[in-house]
């Protein structure tokens, strides 16, 4: 396992932080560490790194909190450290935008892989067939810019959005099970389904006219998701 970038791990627990830290280093990242909310948005002012680890169970300012503050003022991946079973606060932390969750206790390795699946997702254009523009009705999508558009009106999407939706427009009309979302927008043969559950939700909330009567990411019950092209 080898990766680049610098890596912002926050956690008020010592032994947490230095693990992660050890592993992710031997992995080729650099690490910085801070083990509270304040101090972790004072380092990532200081210097903006390429992805945050963030523990959402801290005392004083939560990981809930601190990932909010981060995502005012960039885009920048985060995956969430939660404790097992604590599935409100995984679902209120891809609301505001993190990209990946690990479950306390967890893995270091498998921390690592999903620290650099993540970051190669942030890094690469969006994987949808050419044309490198989509478009329908209002909605635009560059795909090698990263960039989408609604009406004109420039759209704040994080990468996990940006590639479901760009999945969505590449095939209109067809259904797809939340399973064959994960494999096939995000390369995962595993995870919770929830997932993309909130990723569809928070799309419906950016692109559609009323979120709670979507017409453009309809609901196939039973099976999953089906993206319906505005008609003329």
């Amino acid at each position: 396992m080898t990766g680049t970038g610098h890596i912002l791990v926050v956690d008020d627990d010592e032994t947490v932080r230095d693990v992660v830290r050890r592993y992710l280093e031997a992995g080729g990242f650099t690490v910085e560490l801070a083990g509270n909310g304040d101090e972790a948005l004072r380092r990532f002012a200081g210097r903006e790194p390429d992805l945050v680890v963030l523990d959402v169970m801290m005392p004083g300012m939560s990981g809930l909190e601190v990932c909010r503050r981060m995502r005012e003022r960039t885009a920048v991946p985060v995956v969430l450290l939660t404790a097992l079973g604590e599935e409100e606060d995984r679902i209120a932390g891809l609301r505001l935008g993190a990209d990946d969750y690990v479950t306390k206790p967890f893995s270091p390795r498998e921390l690592a892989l999903r620290v650099m699946s993540v970051l190669r997702r942030a890094r690469l254009p969006a994987r949808a067939p050419a044309p490198d523009v989509l478009t329908d009705g209002g909605l635009r999508l560059r795909l090698s810019a990263h960039q989408a558009t609604l009406d004109g009106r420039p759209l704040s999407l994080t990468t996990r959005e940006f590639d479901l939706l760009a999945f969505f427009l590449a095939q209109p009309g067809t259904a797809f099970s939340r399973e064959e979302l994960l494999e096939k927008v995000w390369g995962w043969n595993f995870g919770d389904q929830s997932t993309v559950t909130v990723h569809v939700r928070r799309l419906r909330e950016k692109i559609e006219d009323d979120p709670a009567r979507p017409t453009r990411i309809a609901t196939v019950w039973g099976v999953g998701y089906r993206y319906e092209p505005v008609r003329p």
